[in-house]
């Protein structure tokens, strides 16, 4: 098992729990595919895309079960990153719990990543 993780607001992830799947944020759609981070990627995911940002979600998954669809590519200074191809089905999720926000716009990633 490959865990990997997906940061979403509590909104769209409310959305995803009553529609069964997750479709992507929008910039997911607007680039063709869900971004995802490993364990190793999210606290830099999160201090780039969504400091200071509060109702989160934390959203864990196993990488190995998207088969060919789930893309390992280069962003950030060359890091591969898991990108998949295709919705999710919330019944994929691994666990989902809330991503707490620190005083100072950070979040607190303890006892979510090992």
């Amino acid at each position: 098992m490959t865990p990997i993780y997906k940061i979403a607001t509590a909104e769209q992830w409310a959305a995803a729990q009553v529609s069964g799947g997750f479709e992507g944020a929008p910039v997911d759609l607007a680039d063709g595919f869900i971004h995802f981070s490993t364990a190793e990627q999210a606290r830099e995911t999160a201090a780039k895309h969504f400091a200071g940002q509060e109702a989160l979600v934390l959203i864990a998954l196993d990488a190995d079960a998207f088969g060919d669809k789930m893309v390992w590519e280069p962003s950030r200074g060359g890091q591969l990153f898991p990108h998949l191809y295709r919705p999710f089905l919330t019944s994929e999720t691994l666990w989902a719990r809330p991503l707490p926000m620190c005083a100072d716009g950070s979040h607190d990633f303890d006892g979510l990543l090992p």
